[in-house]
């Protein structure tokens, strides 16, 4: 099998670094439930201030994982692919798989019950 292009790697790696920030993870958590936002509405439900959500959402859009449409004087921000609910759900589910055994190691410790000493 060939090996992927550089330039197929880098492009990769561009898309999982525009995820990389918890307020766009977020922003793409409430935009994969909720078909359309505008960026007023996306800071009140986040409680975050409105530059930070625009910069943020400037990020996504830039990567192509969010569009944008404007509807009156209002921009109106959606995923870019319905796809990306199921990315963050298989997320989510390797993650609870490590927060499990991170779970089960405290128990075991707790069930261990003997002090540390030094």
């Amino acid at each position: 099998m060939k090996a992927p292009s550089t330039e197929l790697q880098r492009l990769k790696a561009e898309f999982f670094r525009a995820l990389a920030h918890p307020i766009r993870i977020r922003l793409l958590e409430v935009l994969v439930a909720t078909p359309e936002m505008s960026v007023q509405d996306l800071q009140r439900r986040l409680d975050i201030e409105q530059p930070i959500a625009s910069q943020q959402l400037a990020r996504l859009r830039a990567s192509g994982i969010v569009v944008a449409r404007r509807k009156g004087s209002t921009t109106r921000y959606a995923v870019s692919d319905p796809l990306l609910r199921d990315l963050l759900s298989v997320a989510k589910k390797i993650l609870n798989r490590r927060l499990a055994g991170v779970r089960g190691l405290l128990k075991e410790l707790k069930r261990e019950g003997t002090p540390w000493r030094q």
